[in-house]
């Protein structure tokens, strides 16, 4: 069992940035491929970013409104995942939940595809 839990995020006005942070307890981490998903009012859960787990060499991958201004990390030591979130934009609105799945599939953009979630951190950004 995997728990998983968000801070960092906040207010900001356009143009600003924010990191996320992402800690899981219970298990070895490194394992587990790591991801960011977003909801904004009246809307799915959307894939954000996600980052494969060690032994599959830490690749990341993004949607593409974010690219370039976004940047998923891990650190294993520290059984975190971060979310650099940087010209953040008034439509990068939403709660930000940080996903996790053990061996999960590289790249895998569906929340259907990750076990563990975390209960979420608001992101607003003003214009």
């Amino acid at each position: 069992q995997v728990k998983l839990v968000e801070s960092g995020g906040g207010s900001v006005q356009t143009g600003g940035s924010l990191r996320l942070s992402c800690v899981a307890s219970g298990r070895t981490f490194s394992v587990y491929t790591g991801a960011w998903f977003r909801q904004a009012p009246g809307k799915e859960r959307e894939f954000v970013a996600a980052i494969s787990w060690s032994g599959g060499g830490r690749r990341s991958y993004y949607t593409d409104p974010v690219k370039g201004r976004f940047t998923i990390s891990r650190d294993n030591a520290k059984n975190t995942v971060y979310l650099q979130m940087n010209s953040l934009k008034p439509e990068d609105t939403a709660v930000y939940y940080c996903a996790a799945d053990r061996f999960g599939q590289d790249g895998a953009t569906s929340s259907d595809q990750y076990e563990y979630w975390g209960q979420g951190t608001q992101v607003i950004v003003s214009s």
